[in-house]
C-alpha cells in the first residue's frame, strides 16, 4: 500500500542498516545472473583496490540523485501516478495518527496500516468513518477504494476508529492477535542489524573510539571460516530474540462454549488469564467489551468481579488488570517500533532452514501453542465458507487493466489470490501425504487417489513404475476418470465421456499410463521395458512442464482464456500437485464441455472454433505455430497448441486451457525412450528467436548476408557469429520457403508443438519437414552456440554461481535445461571450480532420487533413522544395517537394473510399495536399512550416467565438498539438521538426533508483476549509461509499484533496493546506499535464506559502502560474514572468495595493517593461480593489489617484481580491460 505513517521515521542512522544484495561486491562477477549489470558495484572495489579511498573516489556527485529520499520512493512514482495526501485518523483511544494515502488505496490497505501501527496494532474489530471537508461523513466498507466514497486530493479529510461488535470468528481473531502481538517470534531481525548494534555499543563503551578498538576485534576469523567450514556451522544462525514475557498464559477456558441463556445476552467466549503478578482471572468476552467475571473454582459465575475491569480490547483489559503486562507490553511495542518496518514482515513461503539451533532449545508448555496444533485444518477457514479460488483467480484476470493504475490494482489481487492459494496448498498436501484426509475416490488404488480439500484438487505423480498396477485395473475395469498429471480435468474428461461411446478402459489406459510413457505410439513394446528412473523422471518431468506451461499462458494474458491456479509439493518423497477446483467438476456436469484438444492421446480431438481463435492469439506470443493434425479416425483438425492440452468450458462459461506439458518444441537432441517430456526451454526459443531476427535483419541491409556483420549485434552478444558462419545458407532458405506471415510478426519464427512426437501430423511433406528443421535448429543452437557461450562465461567469469541453485538459475536463465549439466562439467574441467559445483549437483540430483524412493517407502517411526542413516551412507562409510534381508528388496532403486528392464513384472517396485494400505500390508523391515555406502555411491554413478549422461570418477566420494553438498541435498529435500561440528571423517557422522524437521519443498506459479520488470530493465540501461539520475526514478517507480503489488518480502523488490543502492553509491550518498542495502539485506536473508550467495554478496556490498564512510570495522564485520556465507555455499575454492580476501586486504590497507594485508592477499593469489590459472585477469588484479601493498610498505623492490608481470597480463587481457573500462569509467 502506498500509505505512510510519519510517526517512527528516525532510527539509528546508518549503523541500522544492512547489506543489500548487490551480487557483485567481489570483483570477480559473482553473480549467475545479470552479471554485468551488477558489475558496477564490484568495480569499485577494485578502484580501492588500487590504492584509491572509495570516499575519495565517489565525491564527484549528482545532486538530483542525492536530493531524492529513498523512503519517499513511492511519491515519486511517475507510472502509477501515486500522488500521496495527508488524513488524519482518531484511533480508539483518542489518539491521532497521520497517514499518506493514494486515492486508489483500498480500505483493506489502510486496515493493514492500522495493524502495523504501534498505537493501534492491538484494534481488530472496528468500523472506518470518513469525514470530508464539507462535514459530511461515510462509512467505509472493506472493499471499497478511497476514491469511490470521497475526494481526499482536496484535503480536509479524516478518518475515525469506531468500535464494532464481536462476533465468533472476530473475537478469536482478536485473541489469536492479542497472542501474536505478545511474542517477538514474528519479528525477523537481520543479522546486520545485529552488527550495527554490537558495533554502536562498542563505540559507547570505548572511551575513545579509534584504533584501539579497531585493533581488538580486526583479526577476524576470516581465514578461519576456509579452514575449518564445519566448525562454523553454529555462527550461522544467530541466536533468538530474548522474550519479553507480558503475561503467564492466556488459554480458553474450559467453561466455553458458553451456556445458551448467557449467549442470549451476547457471551461468545471465556478466557483464563494467569498475569506475571501470579493472580488468576477468568475473562468474558461479550459481543462489546472484555470483562472480568466473578467465577471462581469449577463454576461458572458470569457477573463482572467486584473491581468491575472492563475494555474494548483484550489488550487494554489486561493493561487495566497486571501493571507488570503494562510496563512490559510497553517494551515490545519499543521493540517493534524500533526495528526496521521490514523484518516485521511476514514472507510469502520462506525458504527452508537447512540447519536448525544447537544444542536444541527447549521445549516448554504452552497451552496456546496446543491448543493452535490440535485445530487440524490444513489450510482451511475454521469458520464460514471455504475459499472458491478460481472465482476469485478469474475475477483477478477478469479485472480492467487499461492504466498503469488498474494493472497496479489488478496485479495485487493476482498475487494476494494466488499467495494464499500457495499456502494453502502446502497445508493440504502435507494432510493428503499424513493420510488426513479422506479421497474422494476411497475404491480405487491408492496410487491413484483424489482428494478435495478446501476447494483445491489434489493428486500425486504417480511413477511410471506402477504401470503394471494400472493396466491390472484396467482390466478390472476399475479405475474411472483417473489422472496422472492433472487430476482436476482428467477427473472431468471421465465425467465428461462416461455416457460416450469411449470405452472406459481406453480412458484409463490414457489416463493411467499413456501421459508418462515415452512415444507409446510408435513403440508400443517400449512402456514395457521403460526403466523405472526414466519414467519416474517424466512423471516429475510432466508435472514441472505442465507448471511451467501454465505460468507462459497466464503471462501471454490472452483474454477469454484461462488457466488454474497449480502448485507442486515434495514431501516425504512424495510429490503432490495442486490445482484450483475446475467449474462443474464436482456437480458432475456431463455436457459437452470438452472444446478443444484431446483426453485419448490423439484418437478423438475436440475442436471449437471461438476456442482456437484464443488459443491462436496465445500461440502467437509464445512462438507455436498453427498446424493440422489427425486422429484416430483420419480427421484434419486444426490446432495451435500440444494435442494433449484440454480445453473445456466450465460451468462459469469461462473457457480453460488445461494439461500444458509441452508448450515448447520437443528437443531434438533427445528423442529416445524416456524423453517425451525432455522439452526446450522458452528462455531458449526467445533467444533463438531474437537470433534469427537479428540474422535476417542485418542479411537484409546487405546485398550478400556477410555473415561478420552479425557480430556487431547488441542483442545476442557472440552468438550470431557461430551461427551466421555455420548455418546462414540454411536460414536465408528457411526464410524463404516458410509462409510470410510467420515473419512478418514480430514474433519471429513459430514452432510447431506437436513434432517428434506421436500424433500424427497432417499438411504436405514440406511443411512437416520445415516445422522440424525449425526444432533441430533450435535444439543445435542450444548445443552449438548457447552452450559453448555459456561454458566461455563461465570461465571468464561472466557468469560465477556459487552453489547448485545459482548455478540452475544460471542455466535457466541462458535457455539450457539442466540434463545438459553433464556437458558443462565436461566443458569446464580445466577449471576445478566449476567442475567441483557441476560434479556435486550431479551427484546431489541423483542422491535426491535416490534418496525420495527410501523416503516413500520408509513409516513415520523410521524416517529419523532412516534419513541419519542415508546420510551416513553417503557422506560416511557405512554398511547395510539389516544384511540378513534379502537384498532383492531394495534392487529397484537401482537405475542401471530398471534401465536394463530386469525387473520382473510381478515384483513390486519401489513406487508399489508406498502405496500399500495398512501397517499389516507393508514390509516389516524398512529397505532403507538395507542400504550401504558402497551400493549407494554405485547407484548414484549409475544414475548420473543414465540421467546426465556424465561420468563421475572413483574418487569423487572422497572430493566433494561435504558441506556445501550436505546443504544442497537438505535443501532440495527440505531436511532441517543440528547446527553442530559434524566429522566428516568418520563412518558415521550423524545421528538420529541430528535430524530436526523434514519440510515441504514447493513450487509454484505465484505471477509477477511485468510493469515493474520493465521498469527495472529500462534503469539497468541508464546505469550502465551512466544516467544516474534517469536510473534512480525508473528504479524508485519500479520499487514503489512492488511494494503495492508483492509487499515488501520479495526477490524483485530486493532487485530494486540493490539497483538504487548501486545508484546512490555512484553518486556518493553512502548513506543513502546503506539504507538501501539494509533492506535489500533483510528481505535476501528472509526470501532466499541467510546463506544464499546473494545474501553473502549482500554482505561484501554493505561492507563496501561502509568503508566508503570510514567505518572499517563495522564493514570488516560485514565482511567476515560474508566469507563465512560464501564458505557454507561455496567452499574455501571458488574465485569470489579470493575476491573478496582482496576486499578484506584493502580495508586492512587501509588502517595500516600491512601484514594482515598481505595475508589476505597471499591467499587470494593462491586460489586464483590454482583456479584460474597464472593468464586469468583475476590473477592479474592479485599481483597489482600485491604489488600496491609492497608499495606502501616502502618495499619497493618486491613492487616492482610485481609489476612486469602485470603488465604482460595487462597486455594479455587489454581488450577486456578496455571494454570494462568503458562500462565502470575506469
Amino acid at each position: 500500500m502506498a500509505g505512510k505513517s510519519n510517526k517512527g521515521r528516525n532510527r539509528r542512522g546508518s549503523n541500522n542498516a544492512a547489506t543489500n544484495s548487490s551480487e557483485s561486491v567481489v570483483s570477480s562477477n559473482a553473480s549467475n545472473k545479470e552479471s554485468k549489470d551488477n558489475l558496477s558495484a564490484s568495480e569499485p572495489i577494485k578502484d580501492d583496490a588500487n590504492g584509491v579511498p572509495v570516499a575519495v573516489e565517489s565525491t564527484d556527485t549528482q545532486p538530483e540523485v542525492k536530493e531524492v529520499e529513498p523512503e519517499n520512493s513511492a511519491s515519486q512514482t511517475k507510472q502509477g501516478d501515486l500522488h500521496l495526501f495527508p488524513v488524519s485518523v482518531k484511533t480508539q483511544s483518542s489518539e491521532k495518527l497521520e497517514l499518506q494515502l493514494n486515492p486508489g488505496d483500498s480500505v483493506m490497505d489502510i486496515r493493514q496500516f492500522l495493524l502495523d501501527a504501534p498505537e493501534t496494532c492491538f484494534f481488530t474489530c472496528y468500523d472506518l468513518l470518513l469525514h470530508t471537508k464539507d462535514g459530511s461523513t461515510h462509512h467505509l466498507e472493506d472493499f471499497n477504494e478511497i476514491s469511490e466514497v470521497a475526494d481526499i486530493t482536496s484535503g480536509g479529510c479524516s478518518l475515525e476508529m469506531v468500535p464494532a461488535l464481536y462476533d465468533d470468528r472476530s473475537i478469536r481473531a482478536h485473541v489469536y492477535r492479542t497472542r501474536e502481538l505478545l511474542s517477538l517470534s514474528t519479528l525477523h531481525a537481520s543479522v546486520s542489524t545485529s552488527l550495527a548494534l554490537q558495533h554502536e555499543m562498542a563505540q559507547n563503551k570505548a572511551t575513545s573510539p579509534g584504533d584501539t578498538t579497531k585493533t581488538d576485534v580486526l583479526e577476524l576469523d576470516g581465514l578461519g571460516f576456509m579452514e575449518d567450514v564445519t566448525g562454523s556451522l553454529g555462527n550461522l544462525l544467530s541466536s533468538s530474540l530474548k522474550e519479553i514475557k507480558c503475561v503467564e498464559s492466556i488459554v480458553f477456558s474450559s467453561f466455553n462454549p458458553p451456556p445458551s441463556y448467557r449467549r442470549l445476552v451476547g457471551d461468545l467466549i471465556y478466557l483464563d488469564v494467569v498475569t506475571l503478578e501470579g493472580n488468576k482471572f477468568c475473562i468474558t468476552g461479550t459481543t462489546k467489551m472484555f470483562y472480568v467475571n466473578s467465577s471462581t473454582g469449577n463454576t461458572l459465575d458470569p457477573r463482572p468481579s467486584k473491581t468491575n475491569f472492563e475494555a474494548t480490547t483484550l489488550v487494554g483489559l489486561l493493561q487495566k488488570i497486571s501493571s507488570k503486562f503494562k510496563k512490559a507490553f510497553r517494551e515490545v511495542l519499543e521493540r517493534r517500533a524500533s526495528s526496521h518496518p521490514f523484518e516485521n514482515v511476514q514472507s510469502l513461503l520462506p525458504p527452508n532452514s537447512w540447519l536448525g539451533l544447537y544444542p536444541v532449545p527447549d521445549h516448554k508448555r504452552d497451552a496456546a501453542r496446543a491448543e493452535d496444533a490440535l485445530i487440524l485444518s490444513y489450510g482451511s477457514e475454521l469458520i464460514g465458507m471455504q475459499r472458491d479460488w478460481n472465482e476469485e483467480l478469474q475475477s483477478c484476470r477478469e479485472f480492467p487493466h487499461t492504466n498503469p493504475q488498474e494493472r497496479i490494482l489488478r496485479d495485487r489481487a493476482l498475487y494476494k489470490v494466488t499467495s494464499d492459494f500457495v499456502d494453502a496448498a502446502v497445508s493440504g498436501a502435507i494432510g493428503v501425504i499424513n493420510r488426513c484426509i479422506p479421497p474422494i475416490n476411497p475404491t480405487d488404488p491408492e496410487c491413484f487417489h483424489m482428494y478435495v480439500h478446501n476447494n483445491i484438487f489434489f493428486s500425486f505423480a504417480v511413477d511410471g513404475d506402477l504401470e503394471q498396477l494400472s493396466k491390472k485395473c484396467v482390466s478390472d475395469n476399475k479405475l474411472k476418470n483417473v489422472s496422472n498429471d492433472s487430476l482436476p480435468e482428467k477427473a472431468f474428461s471421465g465425467s465428461l465421456h462416461g455416457d460416450s461411446g469411449l470405452p472406459n478402459g481406453e480412458k484409463c489406459d490414457r489416463s493411467c499410463t499413456g501421459e508418462h510413457n515415452s512415444v507409446t505410439e510408435l513403440a508400443p513394446d517400449a512402456s514395457a521395458e521403460a526403466p523405472s528412473a526414466e519414467t519416474e523422471q517424466a512423471t516429475y518431468a510432466s508435472a514441472n512442464n505442465d507448471l511451467k506451461g501454465t505460468k507462459a499462458y497466464q503471462e501471454a494474458d490472452v483474454p477469454g482464456l484461462y488457466n488454474l491456479a497449480m502448485a507442486i509439493i515434495d514431501y516425504r518423497g512424495h510429490r503432490v500437485v495442486a490445482q484450483s477446483v475446475l467449474p462443474g467438476i464436482l456437480q458432475g456436469d456431463k455436457s459437452e464441455s470438452l472444446l478443444y484438444g484431446s483426453v485419448d492421446n490423439g484418437k478423438k480431438i475436440n475442436w471449437n472454433e471461438d476456442f482456437h481463435l484464443k488459443v491462436v492469439e496465445a500461440a502467437k506470443r509464445l512462438h507455436l505455430k498453427e498446424h493440422t493434425v489427425h486422429d484416430g479416425s483420419g480427421n484434419v483438425f486444426k490446432l495451435a497448441a500440444p494435442v494433449e492440452c484440454k480445453g473445456i468450458v466450465g460451468s462459469d462459461d469461462r473457457h480453460y486451457l488445461l494439461d500444458l506439458m509441452r508448450v515448447t518444441p520437443r528437443d531434438a537432441n533427445y528423442t529416445g525412450p524416456g524423453s517425451r517430456f525432455c522439452i526446450l526451454r522458452p528462455e531458449l526459443i526467445t533467444a533463438f528467436c531474437q537470433a534469427k531476427a537479428t540474422e535476417r535483419s542485418k542479411t537484409k541491409s546487405t546485398s550478400q548476408g556477410d555473415a561478420h556483420t552479425a557480430s556487431n549485434s547488441p542483442n545476442v552478444d557472440g552468438e550470431i557469429q557461430d551461427i551466421t558462419k555455420e548455418e546462414n545458407t540454411e536460414d536465408v532458405q528457411e526464410c524463404a520457403s516458410a509462409p510470410a506471415e510467420s515473419f512478418e510478426s514480430q514474433e519471429g519464427i513459430l514452432f510447431n508443438p506437436n513434432i517428434f512426437t506421436e500424433f500424427k501430423l497432417a499438411g504436405n511433406h514440406e511443411e512437416i519437414a520445415a516445422d522440424e528443421e525449425n526444432v533441430r535448429k533450435a535444439s543445435s543452437y542450444l548445443t552449438d552456440v548457447v552452450l559453448p557461450k555459456f561454458i566461455q562465461d563461465l570461465c571468464t567469469l561472466e557468469v560465477s554461481p556459487m552453489d547448485g541453485q545459482t548455478l540452475t538459475e544460471a542455466l535457466h536463465a541462458h535457455g539450457i535445461n539442466v540434463r545438459y549439466i553433464g556437458k558443462v562439467a565436461d566443458g569446464t574441467r580445466h577449471l576445478p571450480h566449476l567442475w567441483d559445483l557441476c560434479s556435486s549437483e550431479i551427484v546431489v540430483r541423483s542422491a535426491k532420487h535416490i534418496f525420495k524412493a527410501v523416503l516413500r517407502d520408509t513409516e513415520d517411526h523410521d524416517l529419523g533413522p532412516a534419513i541419519s542413516h542415508f546420510f551416513n551412507c553417503f557422506f560416511g562409510s557405512c554398511s547395510a544395517v539389516a544384511s540378513k534381508v534379502s537384498a532383492n528388496s531394495v534392487q529397484s532403486r537401482t537405475p542401471k537394473k530398471d534401465q536394463m528392464g530386469h525387473q520382473s513384472p510381478g515384483k513390486h517396485s519401489r513406487g508399489q510399495a508406498r502405496w500399500k494400505g495398512g501397517a499389516s500390508a507393508r514390509k516389516n523391515q524398512s529397505s532403507y536399512m538395507n542400504i550401504s555406502s558402497e551400493s549407494l555411491w554405485l547407484d548414484i554413478q549409475e544414475f548420473a550416467r543414465v540421467k546426465y549422461q556424465f561420468e563421475l570418477p572413483e574418487h569423487v566420494r572422497t572430493q566433494i565438498k561435504k558441506i556445501s553438498v550436505i546443504r544442497n541435498l537438505c535443501q532440495k529435500v527440505g531436511i532441517t539438521i543440528a547446527a553442530r561440528r559434524y566429522d566428516l571423517n568418520s563412518t558415521a557422522p550423524f545421528q538420529t538426533s541430528d535430524v530436526l524437521n523434514l519440510q515441504p519443498v514447493v513450487k509454484h506459479s505465484v505471477p509477477v508483476c511485468s510493469e515493474a520488470k520493465d521498469l527495472v530493465e529500462t534503469g539497468k540501461v541508464q546505469l550502465a549509461e551512466g544516467m544516474l539520475s534517469e536510473a534512480y526514478t525508473l528504479f524508485s517507480e519500479a520499487f514503489s509499484i512492488l511494494q503495492q503489488v508483492t509487499g515488501p518480502m520479495h526477490r524483485e523488490v530486493a532487485n530494486c533496493c540493490r539497483y538504487l543502492a548501486m545508484v546512490l553509491y555512484h553518486a556518493g550518498d553512502m548513506a543513502g546506499a546503506i539504507m538501501q542495502q539494509h533492506k535489500e539485506l533483510i528481505i535476501n536473508e528472509r526470501c532466499l535464506g541467510l546463506d544464499h550467495p546473494d545474501t553473502a554478496h549482500s554482505y561484501g556490498n554493505m561492507a563496501l559502502f561502509y568503508h566508503g564512510l570510514n567505518q572499517t570495522e563495522l564493514a570488516l564485520r560485514h565482511m567476515s560474514r560474508a566469507l563465512l556465507l560464501l564458505s557454507l555455499s561455496s567452499g574455501p575454492d571458488h574465485p569470489d572468495v579470493a575476491a573478496t580476501f582482496i576486499n578484506v586486504a584493502m580495508m586492512y590497507q587501509d588502517i595500516g595493517k600491512m601484514n594482515t594485508a598481505l595475508r589476505y592477499l597471499q591467499e587470494a593469489l593462491k586460489k586464483n593461480e590454482r583456479l584460474l590459472g597464472e593468464e586469468h585477469i583475476q590473477t592479474a588484479v592479485c599481483y597489482h593489489a600485491l604489488a600496491i601493498a609492497f608499495n606502501c610498505m616502502g618495499a619497493f623492490k618486491l613492487s616492482h617484481q610485481a609489476s612486469p608481470f602485470l603488465e604482460s597480463k595487462i597486455r594479455l587481457h587489454r581488450p577486456s580491460l578496455h571494454v570494462m573500462g568503458a562500462k565502470w569509467g575506469v
